[in-house]
């Protein structure tokens, strides 16, 4: 039977924006108590003032251990326990591995990796107490690597390996661990990175189905919410997505290889031109957030 969300609290991270803003807004219509936990400040109070009472927020970086422990511990403290975690913050950097900045691509592991390990490390002792859930998002593309965004692919294959590993760690002392793998969310950060970056945009386009399938935030946020509910395993957005978890050998296959080649030749050094022009690993208000 689905978990209630009603009177639950539940701990967001990436809470600012996107689809975690719209997890919150849709876990606090269903009666659950949320702490919104980011990087942006203003954001985070807007969301929150829209909530209405009874929902914190915390500026807290998940790359840094005390930061995003004491968010934890505060959202406990205020709310008397933590009953979900989603570990969402994340970013997207651009770029090919032979171009590519090394401080973007150790920063995005920083965030979508260690981030989710510094968030679950601090969060397990209030789950446990409570037999609660941990959901970390990852991707499709953790399923399907594709070129120009490596460093993005091989920190959500992490997240989703930590994730599968953390579940077997604590599954006998009641808690559950999930990962949502959304593929393309009509987002500020997909967004932005297709307004910068034209190749991106064509690279998307020839992806076969369901790798280039859009969804929007609301969709995602619905999906996302009842996977809570059932505490699942996994989480795909679209549904097609659980195909490429089965099928996960497949975009690296030969066949797909020599499909895309005449796509790739044209649009890798296109994509490297594009972002040396624009000399930034990351979309501009990303770069903004990571100098903090």
């Amino acid at each position: 039977m689905p978990m209630s969300m009603s009177g639950k609290v539940v701990a967001v991270t990436g809470a600012a924006r996107g689809i975690g803003a719209q997890t919150a807004r849709d876990l606090a219509h269903k009666g659950a108590r949320v702490a919104l936990i980011g990087l942006e400040p203003e954001e985070l109070a807007s969301v929150a003032a829209e909530l209405g009472p009874g929902h914190p927020w915390f500026e807290a970086d998940v790359t840094d251990p005390e930061s995003i422990g004491a968010a934890i511990d505060e959202t406990a403290r205020q709310l008397g326990g933590i009953d979900v975690v989603m570990a969402n913050a994340g970013v997207a950097p651009f770029g090919t591995v032979r171009h590519h900045d090394p401080r973007a691509f150790t920063k995005t592991v920083d965030v979508n990796l260690n981030g989710v390990f510094h968030t679950a490390r601090a969060a397990l002792p209030h789950l446990i107490e409570r037999q609660g859930y941990l959901l970390v998002v990852s991707s499709l593309s953790a399923f399907a690597p594709i070129g120009g965004m490596a460093a993005y692919t091989a920190s959500k294959a992490g997240s989703e390996a930590l994730a599968s590993a953390l579940s077997s760690e604590v599954r006998h002392l009641g808690v559950a661990v999930g990962s949502a793998h959304p593929s393309w969310i009509d987002t500020d950060l997909v967004r932005e990175a297709s307004a910068d970056l034209p190749s991106f945009r064509a690279m998307r386009a020839k992806l076969p189905w369901p790798m280039h399938s859009t969804t929007n935030v609301a969709d995602c946020s619905r999906a996302i919410v009842a996977g809570m509910e059932r505490r699942a395993r996994r989480v795909y957005v679209p549904r097609s997505v659980m195909l490429m978890h089965w099928l996960r050998n497949l975009p690296a296959s030969r066949l797909v290889e020599r499909l895309m080649l005449p796509t790739v030749r044209k649009l890798m050094p296109q994509m490297e031109a594009e972002v040396a022009r624009l000399g930034r690993g990351f979309s501009a208000r990303n770069d903004e957030l990571q100098g903090k």
